[in-house]
Order: C-alpha cells, then sequence, then structure tokens
C-alpha cells in the first residue's frame, strides 16, 4: 500500500499497488508530452533562424559577386578605353629603359675608364716602390762588396790598418811591436813591421807589411804583384820572417776577394790579403807561431832529456797539415760568400730591367686604351653590333609615336 497527499487539500489517502503505478504512468506521461512540445518549438525557432542566416550568407555572397563582376566589367573598359595610352607608355617605358641602360654603359665606361687609371696608378706606384727597393738593395749589396774589399771612406790604408790595429792591442798583442818602417839606408822600405818575443827574448814571430791603396796609383792601374819582389826585397833586409802585402787593388779579381792568397809559389812565406783580413791574417800567423815555438821548445827540452821525439815530429806535422787545410777551406767559403753577392747584384738589376720593360708595357697598354671607340669595340662583335642597333631602332620608334 502507498499513502499519497494532495497537494490541494493536503488530505491523506491510501492506495494499493495497481494503483499507484497507473497515477505514475499517468504523471510521466503528460510530463514527457510537455517536454516534447518545447523540444519541438525550440527545434523550429533553430530551424527559422539557422534559414535566416543561411539565406543571409547567399545574398551577401550574390551581392558580393556581382560587385566584383562590376568591377571586372569596369576594369576591362578602362583597359580598352585607355588603350592607346597604355601602349604609348610602353613606348615611353621602353625608351626610358633604352635611355637607362645607355646611361648606365656610360657611367659603366666612366668607371672602367677610373678603374683603370686607378689600377694604372697602383701599377706605377708599385713598380716605382719595388724598382726603389731594388735600387737600394743592390747598392746596399755593393756598399757590402765594397766593404769586404776596399778600405774605408775618408782613411787612408795605413792608417786604417795602424786604427786597426791599437784597437786591439793592449787584449791581444800586449807584447808586440808594432810600428813605421822607417829604416831607409838600405835604399828601401816598407810600411810596417810586426814583431812578438816570448818572456824569454826569443822571437815568437815577424811580419814586414806593405799597403796599396788604389787612390795612390790613379794615373796608371797596378797590379799585386808588382810589388812582390820589392816586398820580398823588405823582408830579408829587415830580417823578418813573412811579408804580407795589404792591397785594394784589382777590386774585380775574384782572386784577391777571396780575402787571403797564399802567395808562397812566387816568394817565400809571402800573402796578399784585404784590408778587413789585417788583424785576423796577423792572429792566424802568431797562433801558428805560438804553437810552433811552444812544441819546439818542448822537442828541444826532451832532446835535452835524450827521449824519442818521433811522435811528437808527427804531430807537429800534422797540427801544420791541418792549419793549411783549414785556411784552405777558409778561403773557398770566402771566395764564394764574394761570388754570391756578385749573383745577387746581377738577379737585382735583371729585376729592374724586367720591372722598366713592364713599365713600358703599360705605357702602351694605356696608349691603346685611350685610342677605344664604340665602333672599334662592336667591331667583329655581332653580339655588341645586335644589341646597339636595337637600341636605335626602339629610339626611331619612339620619335615615330611622337
Amino acid at each position: 500500500m502507498h499513502e499519497i497527499v494532495c497537494p490541494h487539500c493536503n488530505k491523506a489517502f491510501k492506495i494499493d499497488e495497481a494503483g499507484y503505478v497507473d497515477i505514475l504512468n499517468q504523471v510521466r506521461t503528460q510530463e514527457f508530452e510537455s517536454e516534447l512540445q518545447q523540444r519541438l518549438a525550440l527545434a523550429e525557432e533553430q530551424k527559422a533562424t539557422e534559414i535566416e542566416l543561411a539565406e543571409a550568407k547567399v545574398a551577401e555572397k550574390l551581392k558580393a559577386k556581382v560587385a566584383e563582376k562590376e568591377n571586372e566589367i569596369q576594369r576591362l573598359v578602362a583597359e580598352l578605353s585607355n588603350m592607346e595610352t597604355v601602349k604609348k607608355l610602353a613606348v615611353t617605358e621602353a625608351l626610358s629603359k633604352v635611355e637607362k641602360e645607355r646611361d648606365d654603359y656610360k657611367h659603366a665606361v666612366e668607371r672602367a675608364e677610373l678603374e683603370k687609371q686607378m689600377v694604372e696608378q697602383s701599377l706605377n706606384d708599385k713598380h716605382e716602390t719595388q724598382l726603389k727597393d731594388y735600387k737600394e738593395q743592390i747598392e746596399r749589396l755593393k756598399d757590402l762588396k765594397t766593404q769586404l774589399s776596399t778600405k774605408m771612406l775618408g782613411e787612408t790604408l795605413e792608417q786604417h790598418c795602424l786604427n786597426a790595429f791599437d784597437a786591439v792591442r793592449a787584449m791581444a798583442f800586449p807584447n808586440a811591436y808594432f810600428a813605421k818602417d822607417n829604416d831607409a839606408k838600405d835604399g828601401s822600405k816598407g810600411d810596417f813591421i810586426f814583431r812578438e818575443n816570448t818572456s824569454d827574448g826569443v822571437e815568437v814571430i815577424s811580419i814586414m807589411f806593405e799597403m796599396k791603396n788604389e787612390a795612390e796609383e790613379t794615373s796608371a792601374k797596378k797590379k799585386n804583384e808588382d810589388f812582390f819582389k820589392e816586398l820580398d826585397k823588405d823582408r830579408h833586409q829587415k830580417g823578418c820572417e813573412y811579408a804580407v802585402l795589404v792591397s785594394v787593388l784589382e777590386s774585380d779579381s775574384e782572386l784577391y776577394n777571396a780575402g787571403i792568397v797564399d802567395v808562397s809559389h812566387r816568394y817565400p812565406k809571402m800573402f796578399v790579403v784585404r784590408p778587413q783580413f789585417f788583424i785576423p791574417m796577423i792572429t792566424l800567423l802568431r797562433n801558428a807561431a805560438l804553437k810552433s815555438v811552444e812544441v819546439k821548445t818542448e822537442l828541444a827540452q826532451m832532446r835535452e832529456q835524450n827521449i824519442d821525439i818521433t811522435n811528437f815530429e808527427v804531430h807537429l806535422e800534422a797540427f801544420k797539415d791541418g792549419f793549411s787545410k783549414n785556411y784552405s777551406t777558409y778561403t773557398a767559403k770566402h771566395a764564394q760568400a764574394i761570388a754570391d753577392i756578385d749573383r745577387s747584384i746581377k738577379v737585382m738589376e735583371k729585376v729592374k730591367d724586367e720591372l722598366i720593360s713592364a713599365d713600358r708595357q703599360l705605357r702602351l697598354a694605356n696608349d691603346k686604351a685611350q685610342d677605344i671607340s664604340i665602333k672599334k669595340l662592336t667591331r667583329g662583335n655581332p653580339t655588341m653590333a645586335a644589341k646597339f642597333k636595337q637600341v636605335r631602332a626602339i629610339s626611331n620608334e619612339g620619335n615615330e609615336l611622337e
């Protein structure tokens, strides 16, 4: 049983299960119908709204299409009406383009000419700089060769040698005698004599020096060998062991430019040296003599003591041979250095001649550039000829339209 309260009178009454179900079904059917009607009405309203929106969109699209067609028609009418103007504008534009190309070509030619002038100037400056550098290098090499083969400017050769010796006297030759040969009682004299003795008074070495400067013989060029005989005579008269000719004569001689030349095949114990080898020559001979004196002293002591000196004599000969070989090697290397300097000078002079030749070619190229013209440029060039022909045709057509 179910108890139901009346919503109007608030009176409760009871009904069985079947009656309750029947009432419940009636209530549900009414609610469903009411809700269904509401949803149908709402759907109808939405449908009507969507139809109106669709119709509005279609109308808008049609309107836009019509406007677009009208604009297209107006554009075509304007194009048709302005055809003559467009043609004239096209011709004017073509002529303007041709004129612009002509001006551009003119400016390009002017720029090319300016660039050519700048390149020429740059090349000229570069060549001048290179020529200057090579000239300076040649002069430096010549100065170097001069320093290796001649005396210092502003000094006499004798004074130069005296100054060179005095500069090292206290350190290298503290007990040596080096002075002018003023003894002419036998009819001749040398320039300087060098002597050095041991502390016991034993002579280590003596050298007769003769100095010959090119400036002293300006009237007639002399050779070094012209003075060998007189120098050998002076050596013997003054009791000197060696004779050395310090000379700047024959400045182009590869033999004497080697620095130290042994001429003992002509006269015993005679050498020819360049001024810069004056001190080294004294040092070589003096050191060899000191060693020889030392060995001779030891040999004498050994003889006094009855000692076999065979091996010591062998060592002495070995020393002499070694000294000779070292001297020969030095002479060869010095001669090679002088020859290398001569070759470098020749290479620099060749480069100088090539740069001068290059400048001449550059001037010829500039003359050809100055002689250039449009007619010559297009001669034998069908592409450029056709281009200029086209420009003239367009220009003539524009004149006819006007």
